[in-house]
């Protein structure tokens, strides 16, 4: 049985490095060097989120925002 749960996060493209951080208010940060074009920024989210927790992600709404909404997976 997979277990799955939903998180908003704000995706910071272009930045100077690759990290997750958490804001003053909890909000997870996502700042990834790639930009977003054809997807490139949120397949770089993608990889980070997968590694940071340690387990298999998804967008499931704000593909095209900066403010996303992913599915954590267990794995």
């Amino acid at each position: 049985m997979n277990i799955s749960r939903r998180l908003e996060i704000k995706v910071i493209p272009k930045s100077s490095r690759n990290e997750v951080i958490e804001g003053g208010d909890g909000e997870l940060i996502v700042r990834v060097r790639a930009v977003p074009e054809r997807g490139k920024a949120n397949r770089a989210v993608i990889k980070m989120l997968e590694e940071y927790f340690n387990a298999d992600v998804q967008i499931v709404a704000g593909a095209r925002s900066s403010r996303k909404v992913v599915e954590i997976m267990e794995r």
